[in-house]
């Protein structure tokens, strides 16, 4: 009876705890004559102060708008979590603000991502070392029908073993969804010649000429896409 009765005591705490899916991003830019300053204080501050929910990822950007930076994620977390974060610790923001920033452009670029997992083709934490994010911005009152976008392509990847994994924006500039392709087989499979064409592949996974209708809705409803390549930095991240 007193196991009964703590267990049902406990269904509240349970119910209201969260699940890891939140992920922060922060962009930095390395002065030009100071790269290899640079990324020795960021894999020290890395290594010395980023474990568990705080956990970095280091990723170099290798194409895109953004090419020559560096994307740091940190998490998997939860909004809970983050309300306790603070600053880590006094020595922390010190080392950061004095051996890393420094050696950087200036500002730089944060944002939060909630990854969505019936979205997506893949656990959130079962990554690979190369990525191609694709950014999508969604038309005024179109954020919905993004996901219903998505949703058609997730069928696709589904059927050809894509590991994708989807993000939401979150409070961090305009409404849309990040989608991160995780190449698992390397940058071979960009080749066109890897898969069979998209729109073969697609009418395969949703009906025939459903492609040619997906292209109307997504010109409809989303306002910008874009695409970069990033390859994944262990000597600079967390241990």
């Amino acid at each position: 009876m007193k196991k009964f009765l703590f267990l049902l005591l406990s269904l509240p705490v349970i119910g209201m705890a969260q699940t890891k899916t939140v992920v922060s991003s922060n962009r930095l830019f390395a002065k030009n004559d100071k790269i290899i300053e640079f990324e020795k204080a960021l894999a020290n501050h890395a290594q010395k102060y980023h474990t568990g929910d705080v956990t970095w990822r280091v990723w170099a950007i290798q194409s895109g708008p953004d090419a020559g930076g560096y994307m740091v994620t940190e998490g998997p977390t939860t909004w809970a979590t983050l309300d306790g974060r603070a600053d880590i610790s006094a020595e922390h923001t010190a080392d950061w603000d004095k051996n890393v920033m420094p050696l950087t452009e200036g500002r730089g670029q944060r944002g939060y991502y909630d990854f969505q997992a019936d979205l997506s083709t893949v656990q959130l934490t079962d990554y690979a070392d190369k990525i191609v994010i694709t950014h999508m911005t969604a038309n005024p009152g179109k954020i919905i029908d993004i996901k219903a976008l998505i949703q058609k392509l997730q069928k696709v990847w589904m059927a050809d073993g894509q590991s994708v994994a989807v993000y939401s924006i979150v409070s961090s500039g305009e409404p849309g969804f990040i989608t991160v392709t995780r190449l698992k087989n390397g940058l071979k499979e960009l080749a066109s010649d890897y898969r069979k064409p998209m729109p073969e592949r697609f009418d395969a996974a949703n009906g025939v000429g459903a492609y040619d209708t997906w292209l109307k809705n997504y010109s409809d409803i989303v306002q910008l896409r874009w695409t970069e390549l990033l390859v994944y930095k262990p000597l600079l991240s967390s241990k």
